[in-house]
């Protein structure tokens, strides 16, 4: 049974939340992938959404952009967290998406990452597991430290080579 929905308005979203789920393979969290419109077939949505909690889902990760009601009808209905990702935009580079999903009413709260944070949303949906998961807690830990190793790599590097040939 799947841990984690990743649902997405569009196709076009996929770049930023296939990002999600690599970072969700690489931990080892089962999920599943739908892409469903909030505002064009509204009877699936609300099927999704009033069905997510009896599949098993415990986080909803949902991208969206423009409007970007998805994550916010998600939160509506789903009992348990969801997390919201901004889409860039053309219009409005991805504020219009940002601030539908993060100026929630009170009491339907959206956590949201940064615009086209697919990465962090992944991280963000596995730390809200890892608390009743002290396996996953350690992948998590060990994930951290090879942003550091990564880091010291990058920089060791730039001493070897200098800023002109890096």
């Amino acid at each position: 049974m799947a841990q984690v929905s990743i649902v997405m308005g569009s196709d076009s979203d996929m770049p930023v939340m296939k990002k999600a789920a690599e970072i969700l393979d690489k931990l080892g969290i089962t999920y599943e992938m739908n892409i469903i419109s909030a505002h064009r077939e509204p009877e699936e949505f609300f099927e999704y959404a009033n069905s997510a909690e009896s599949k098993g889902f415990k986080v909803i990760i949902a991208g969206a952009g423009m409007a970007a009601h998805l994550p916010g009808m998600c939160a509506a209905i789903f009992p348990l967290p969801v997390i919201g990702i901004p889409m860039h935009t053309t219009s409005l580079g991805g504020r219009d998406s940002l601030y539908s999903i993060v100026q929630m009413p009170s009491g339907i709260p959206v956590a949201t990452v940064a615009i086209n944070g697919g990465a962090n949303a992944g991280i963000l949906a596995a730390k809200i597991l890892a608390t009743s998961d002290p396996e996953l807690l350690q992948k998590l830990k060990d994930y951290k430290a090879s942003l550091k190793d990564q880091v010291v790599a990058k920089d060791a590097r730039l001493q070897e080579v200098g800023y002109q040939n890096y």
